[in-house]
């Protein structure tokens, strides 16, 4: 319990902390952003990490010029996709056997099963819907190699999904991150950032096992 206050904090002012990061290492904010995307899409033990909430600030720090608009784009976008890579082939080589697994502090059972449900009713799709969703953007790609997707199917959703998150939460940083209004009540934002997604991936997974259910 005592690491929940620190990380809560760290997601909820992140912008703050990046500010003085970029203040004091400069250049380096890019290492760091890549390792902290790389670990929250590629690590299935670690989704509580603030990939929305980190890329909407690297886009209003571009937007006032801290940051490359082009240079944290590109990274990021690696980032995510080479991260999502790793995830799937972990999937793949340990295949059925996580569905035997209990719930632990490195493994939330009950998220790998949503993910599970969700990939199960709307398949590859989901590799890109879930880049949006917090918690299920850790999992799909693991289930996805679970479930033996191919490498070509799983890298062109892959490709597409990690374009529009990166791409797409950056530019919206960019324009609107700076908005007195926005910087006033980012915290609200980003708590909304995880629990409308959660909502919706939680609703998406309740209804396929109903439909399987049924069946």
């Amino acid at each position: 319990m005592e690491i929940i206050t620190p990380l809560l904090d760290f997601v909820l002012h992140v912008d703050k902390y990046l500010e003085v990061f970029v203040a004091q290492y400069g250049l380096w904010v890019y290492a760091l952003l890549f390792v902290v995307i790389f670990v929250e899409t590629g690590v299935v033990v670690m989704p509580f990490l603030p990939g929305d909430s980190l890329l909407f600030v690297v886009g209003a720090m571009c937007g006032v010029g801290l940051m490359s608009y082009p240079l944290a784009v590109g990274l990021l976008f690696a980032a995510a996709v080479l991260g999502n890579q790793s995830n799937y082939t972990v999937g793949r080589a340990i295949g059925p056997k996580v569905f035997q697994w209990d719930n632990s502090r490195w493994f939330n059972k009950a998220a790998f099963d949503q993910a599970h449900a969700f990939y199960e009713r709307y398949g590859g799709i989901t590799i890109v819907a879930a880049r949006f969703m917090p918690f299920l953007r850790t999992f799909a790609p693991f289930v996805a190699g679970v479930a033996h997707m191919t490498r070509a199917k799983f890298t062109f959703f892959d490709v597409i999904g990690g374009a529009l998150w990166v791409g797409g939460i950056v530019t919206i940083g960019y324009f609107f991150g700076n908005i007195p209004w926005v910087k006033l009540h980012l915290d609200k934002i980003i708590w909304a950032m995880i629990f409308v997604p959660g909502l919706l991936v939680g609703v998406g997974a309740w209804r396929a096992r109903r439909a399987a259910g049924a069946l």
